[in-house]
């Protein structure tokens, strides 16, 4: 009924909408403006009329659907076969029945059901049968979820051991790298000696040729 509501309020806009529209084309003063939007006034009426032609019956169908809907239902709920007769001493007059021998009244009862009843029963059944179904899929669903959790959690545990190996790797090339800066630093200071070294030696014959010649 909602949707219903909202259809109308809208053919309802649309029309004060076309109503607008008319009343500003006929303060058009070019001729041939005015002559068009007269003629798109004549068209969104046209489509406006249809609009409402077509709500209507789909309106009117609707109501009928549902009135046949309410009478099912209220025929389904009526007892058609009741406990105690109308004539509370008409039942004196029917003969006793054995208890060994069949009982009509009780077959009547057992196969007294209506075609409304027969629907209701399906569509519960029906029903019953997708809810069923539909919560076997959210449990297999579910299952994947906690599958896929599963193996994130594992991988998880993966990288994180895997950091940890990178981070001990990292400290242990860390203290390489500063022995290795170390050694390089001697080798320079060694290298400097070893050139001075080579200098002095150089001077030092230098001298010695000289000064004693």
């Amino acid at each position: 009924m909602r949707i219903v509501g909202q259809i109308a309020a809208s053919l309802a806009s649309l029309s004060r909408t076309v109503d607008d529209y008319s009343a500003l084309s006929k303060k058009e003063l070019i001729p041939e403006k005015q002559e068009k939007a007269f003629e798109r006034v004549k068209n969104f009426r046209t489509e406006l009329a249809d609009y409402r032609q077509h709500f209507d019956r789909l309106r009117k169908e609707r109501e009928e659907a549902q009135s046949v809907t309410n009478r099912n239902e209220l025929l389904g709920r009526r007892p058609h076969h009741t406990a105690t007769p109308e004539n509370p001493y008409a039942q004196s007059s029917l003969p006793q029945s054995s208890a060994f021998g069949p009982s009509s009244s009780r077959s009547g009862l057992s196969f007294g059901a209506s075609p409304a009843d027969y629907n209701r029963e399906t569509h519960a059944l029906r029903e019953q049968s997708f809810l069923a179904s539909t919560n076997t899929q959210i449990d297999e669903f579910l299952d994947r979820g906690r599958a896929v959790l599963a193996d994130l959690g594992q991988q998880r545990e993966v990288l994180k051991g895997t950091q940890r190996r990178l981070y001990s790797v990292a400290n242990t090339l860390g203290v390489s790298g500063d022995t290795i800066r170390r050694v390089e630093r001697r080798a320079r200071q060694d290298k400097w000696i070893f050139w001075g070294g080579v200098v002095l030696f150089f001077l030092f014959c230098w001298a010695v040729l000289h000064f004693l010649r």
